[in-house]
């Protein structure tokens, strides 16, 4: 009758060697070898210590509804027109002021509950002999624990000064960037119609650079080892089997003896 293998266990064997013994020695030069070099690889990697980190946040960005407004004419009208949402600037203006009407739209497009993007556009009214040559522009945004950077309710010229204003936001320490790479001036404009901005203002997710706490070095540090480690412990657990069953270090090999078979033979 054909016999099979239905079962199997391994058998656990141990080499015996005193301490100062080349046996004994061969073990304390493997595990430095084990346990040493994979340190000095992930540190000379120049990655070992993480020293900056990002992450990347979806901001919370909604738009204040404060506007301010400089339209530079030609020549041939001389001066600016302006206009904004705080009183107290209106009221320095006299009479170049000039109210335009303004019409916004936030949106959410993926529908996580933060707006995505703003739609907004200014009809400014114009005289037949006026010609806008350029415009300065500001809209204030809040992101979250922001604050403006504009004292609307400052009956001073100097808080509504468009280098003060830059300045102070420079000064914060978190600023966000308006970037349009291609933006489109269209001429040839009716005698009677407005001068029109119209733009789509996008809110992207925000890379938040840092600097990372202990903890979080260690952790970067440890995986870092540790992948490494788990090769040179394969490695040198392999070489040590060799090295103990071929008896290159005289050693006194023992077979445990199953806690069964122990009892059996102390009753015999």
């Amino acid at each position: 009758m054909a016999l099979y293998d239905l079962f199997s266990h391994p058998v656990e064997r141990s080499y015996r060697a005193g301490l100062c013994s080349k046996a004994a020695l061969f073990l304390l030069v493997a595990a430095a070898l084990t346990y040493i070099p994979p340190l000095l690889v992930a540190f000379r990697s120049h990655g070992f210590w993480l020293k900056r980190s990002s992450y990347e946040e979806q901001p919370t960005v909604r738009f204040q509804h404060q506007v301010l407004l400089v339209a530079l004419l030609g020549p041939e009208s001389g001066g600016f027109l302006a206009w904004s949402t705080f009183p107290a600037f209106n009221r320095l203006q006299g009479d170049r002021l000039r109210v335009p009407l303004v019409s916004t739209r936030e949106e959410d497009r993926n529908q996580d509950g933060k707006t995505d993007m703003l739609h907004f556009k200014l009809e400014l009214p114009l005289q037949s002999t006026e010609h806008v040559l350029g415009v300065q522009l500001i809209l204030t945004f809040s992101y979250q624990l922001h604050i403006s950077v504009i004292n609307g309710t400052s009956p001073f010229a100097y808080d509504y000064d468009l280098t003060h204003i830059v300045a102070a936001y420079q000064e914060r320490n978190v600023t966000t960037i308006l970037n349009d790479p291609s933006p489109i001036w269209l001429v040839d404009r009716a005698a009677d119609a407005p001068f029109v901005i119209n733009a789509i203002i996008r809110y992207p997710v925000e890379v938040i650079s840092y600097q990372p706490g202990f903890w979080e070095m260690v952790k970067f540090a440890w995986v870092q080892y540790v992948s490494i480690l788990l090769i040179f412990l394969w490695v040198f657990e392999r070489i040590k089997i060799f090295v103990f069953q071929n008896q290159v270090v005289t050693t006194i090999p023992v077979t445990a003896t199953p806690r069964g078979e122990m009892c059996k033979e102390h009753l015999s």
